[in-house]
């Protein structure tokens, strides 16, 4: 298997693709979600937990709202990780994830998720190579665990934005009222360690059982097309039925 290195990796899309086109077929994919959601929820055989990585403003919560619009959110629901509470933290690493797993017919998004625990922790040099080859090697077999005991397809999404629009984004929180909720001083902190985040992010594309979508940011629009593209292609491998009617005492 190639090696995966983020910095070679292109942020933006295509320049043959046009993005008014794109956009329709955005919603036309989006609105088959929603389709095939309804019946993932009534058949309750299958589940996808959906993880969004990426570095700060890289558009997790957008691509939260654009991509998963139109479904129901009895069956779709996102569960933001941030930091660890004191009960979470007098358990091992994976706890607080796990009791938030999708059960059969649901759709979950983890807005960041179980990586921080080897991506920030290791950037901060809060845990050393060793654990973080263990923690790496847990999650790992806690994703099989998912697919393979509860047939949970776990997809996992980087956010890939650039340094360049990364200041951009951020700069608007600043500049613009309707977005200064969004402001935090930390991140332009953490913005100094982008080598360190990158190389963070690199060790945990090359050492995933189940493989990365990186996709790239820049521009929104491409963002979520491939997204909703993504979670709709495995909804539709599922060959998924609405359940028969059942009468009697049956």
């Amino acid at each position: 298997m190639s090696s995966i290195d983020i910095r070679t990796i292109p942020t933006t899309p295509p320049d043959f693709l046009d993005k008014d086109e794109i956009k329709k077929e955005t919603k036309a994919l989006t609105k088959e979600l929603a389709r095939l959601q309804h019946i993932l929820y009534a058949e309750q055989k299958r589940s996808i937990l959906v993880v969004l990585q990426g570095m700060d403003a890289s558009g997790k919560d957008g691509a939260m709202r654009k991509v998963f619009r139109y479904c129901s959110p009895a069956a779709v629901w996102a569960i933001p990780f941030k930091k660890p509470t004191e009960k979470e933290m007098r358990h091992d690493f994976l706890w607080r994830v796990h009791q938030w797993v999708p059960e059969k017919g649901m759709i979950r998004i983890f807005n960041r998720s179980h990586y921080e625990d080897i991506l920030i922790q290791k950037v901060y040099d809060w845990i050393d190579d060793d654990q973080r080859t263990q923690r790496m090697a847990s999650i790992n077999h806690f994703e099989q665990l998912l697919q393979n005991d509860n047939q949970t397809s776990v997809m996992k999404f980087y956010l890939h934005i650039s340094k360049d629009q990364q200041a951009i984004e951020l700069q608007q929180r600043l500049d613009e009222p309707d977005k200064h909720w969004k402001h935090n001083d930390n991140d332009w902190k953490e913005r100094e360690k982008w080598d360190d985040y990158m190389d963070a992010y690199n060790y945990v594309f090359n050492h995933s059982t189940i493989p990365w979508h990186i996709i790239p940011v820049d521009k929104r629009w491409y963002r979520d097309y491939l997204i909703s593209k993504a979670v709709v292609e495995q909804l539709r491998a599922f060959d998924l039925k609405h359940p028969e009617l059942k009468t009697g005492n049956a």
